[in-house]
């Protein structure tokens, strides 16, 4: 076994074209890095990721959305970036300075860059549900689940469930012990015939037999 090809766009093609593997779909994508592998589902198609789930990214504002690999994105979900931001210094949060005619007079910048949040990341084997919205400067811990319509507005631990709106953790999937173990085997760094050779163990539940893999 060697795997599906990380360059493919469509991997389930010609049955399920809603489905797509994000690194190909986003080549030249400025400021959004996505490891191999990992999918996004919409019955719409996947093609249309960016402009439909980037929302508020500028270029020019400089922050980068970064998924890592073997991540499950399910239809809707969307990563607000820090282009939404609003100056919060002041009495109003009405962006003036956008519309001209002389209401961009006197505007300080670094109003509104004190709001910048920075990079959005998410790590490796996350699972985001159906419609689930991820806020700026967001970080997501490999092994994550993020539930449907969840708002993720705080950095989320590794191997957490978290959901409601804003989202909470609802347990860790498993103890800490095992996590950290989890997190040093890192099976997604591995290469793919590795992975294609331990998939019983990646998909088990035998941690041993996981770190005893060749």
């Amino acid at each position: 076994m060697t795997g599906p090809n990380p360059n493919i766009k469509h991997p389930m093609a010609p049955a399920h074209r809603r489905v797509g593997f994000l690194r190909p779909l986003l080549e030249g994508a400025e400021n959004i890095e996505v490891g191999d592998f990992t999918y996004y589902d919409d019955p719409n198609g996947p093609e249309n990721f960016r402009e439909r789930c980037v929302l508020y990214h500028y270029p020019f504002v400089g922050d980068r959305l970064v998924i890592g690999r073997f991540c499950a994105l399910a239809e809707g979900v969307s990563f607000i970036m820090n282009g939404a931001n609003h100056a919060m210094s002041g009495f109003s949060t009405f962006p003036f300075n956008i519309f001209g005619h002389g209401w961009e007079d006197g505007f300080d910048p670094a109003t509104w860059a004190a709001e910048n949040r920075g990079d959005t990341i998410v790590g490796h084997d996350v699972w985001i549900g159906t419609q689930a919205m991820i806020m700026p400067g967001v970080i997501i811990g490999s092994g994550a689940i993020i539930a449907s319509r969840a708002v993720v507005v705080s950095d989320v631990a590794p191997y957490t469930i978290v959901g409601g709106n804003p989202a909470k953790p609802i347990r860790r999937r498993f103890s800490d012990a095992v996590i950290e173990r989890l997190l040093a085997i890192a099976w997604w760094d591995w290469p793919v015939d590795k992975i294609s050779r331990n998939l019983d163990a990646i998909r088990g539940a035998d941690l041993d037999l996981l770190e005893a893999a060749e």
